[in-house]
């Protein structure tokens, strides 16, 4: 069984960092295609925030590109969501997915099937 379990989230002034980490017990990153950061904030749906490749490459959303950078130590397994400069619109519930297939939209959550169980982040003005 698959298990992918977020950690990091919490509350910070705008303007300041959060560091998210994604940690996969089952099976290696190295076995995935892809990964991503998605986050859903309330009555709204869930969108992709930023995804990685196998060859390393990455994929962001406008909204948060400068700001956020995505990245992952397959050797631990773990996959890292640095956060800077937040604003209270990055307020959301954040989520990690994975995909063993190539994806054609890797900000889509269609495309990943693999899932956590996500982290809060709250940005106060």
């Amino acid at each position: 069984l698959v298990q992918l379990v977020e950690s990091g989230g919490g509350t910070v002034q705008a303007g300041g960092s959060l560091r998210l980490s994604c940690t996969a017990s089952g099976y290696t990153y190295g076995y995935y295609h892809s990964m991503g950061w998605f986050r859903q904030a309330p009555g709204k749906e869930r969108e992709g925030v930023a995804a990685i490749d196998s060859d390393g490459s990455t994929s962001y959303a406008d909204s948060v590109k400068g700001r956020f950078t995505i990245s992952k130590d397959n050797a631990k397994n773990i996959l890292y969501l640095q956060m800077n400069s937040l604003q209270p619109e990055d307020t959301a519930v954040y989520y990690c997915a994975a995909e063993d297939l190539p994806v054609v939209a890797a900000l889509a959550p269609y495309e990943y099937n693999c899932w956590g169980q996500g982290t809060q982040v709250t940005v106060s003005s």
